[in-house]
């Protein structure tokens, strides 16, 4: 019978154990995630025109996070916006059917009531946007089982950090981001980051985007929010 053979220092090698898993209350997060080029659609604007650099990054963003292993995303502030948008649509044109068909006399009242419910509508929606909605690009949420049900919440805020003498424009990205269980009685991690990078490292000369590479760094930021970075 074939004897076992040992180690040259006589000992009698041992199994190489496992690694250990990673903590299931640690969600996927976005660079674990692969996408194949041929997912992607080219994305070309105008390399002049800064709101055109915003826009593509923000809709990357929207894209990249809202893939179906990771967020879903929360439209609430856009569906205020469009409900306040309609609304005043709404009563500018009842008002305007009403003025038609009634005398001019008995419908100024009406009238009266009608524009100023309409200029009400357009300020508040107005303020919405601007004070409440703010920075805000995209706003995400996702649960996940293992032992408990874990809740996860991201906001990101983006914005335009002007061109200096010795900079080209850039893209300012903020993240905020809360893992809770129990309904969120239990605080697993909470972080806040931030970057700033040119749009010219996005963007080549003929204004294509690098989605790789966009989305590399959206990702990486993403994911020290998720352990709970500050910065």
């Amino acid at each position: 019978m074939a004897r076992s053979k040992k180690a040259e220092n006589g000992h009698t090698p041992r199994s190489q154990s496992p690694t250990a898993p990673s903590s299931p209350d640690k969600p996927t997060g976005p660079l674990s995630i692969i996408i194949a080029p041929e997912d992607r659609e080219v994305i070309k604007v105008n390399n002049a025109n800064v709101t055109e650099l915003k826009n593509a990054c923000d809709d990357a963003v929207k894209r990249y996070l809202s893939r179906p292993e990771l967020f879903n995303q929360i439209h609430l502030h856009t569906d205020v916006r469009l409900g306040l948008g309609w609304a005043s649509v709404f009563v500018a044109a009842g008002t305007a059917f009403y003025g038609y068909k009634v005398e001019f006399e008995k419908s100024k009242p009406v009238v009266w009531v009608g524009l100023i419910v309409y200029m009400f509508l357009t300020v508040v929606q107005s303020l919405y946007a601007y004070l409440i909605e703010g920075d805000i690009v995209y706003v995400g949420k996702r649960k996940t089982f293992s032992r408990r049900i874990v809740s996860e919440r991201i906001t990101l805020y983006s914005r335009t950090t002007p061109a200096k003498k010795t900079s080209p424009p850039s893209y300012n990205l903020s993240i905020s981001y809360v893992r809770s269980a129990s309904s969120g009685k239990s605080l697993l991690a909470k972080g806040k980051t931030q970057r700033v990078e040119g749009y010219n490292a996005f963007f080549d000369e003929e204004g294509t985007m690098d989605q790789e590479r966009f989305e590399k760094w959206v990702g990486e930021l993403v994911e020290e929010a998720m352990e709970g970075k500050q910065s």
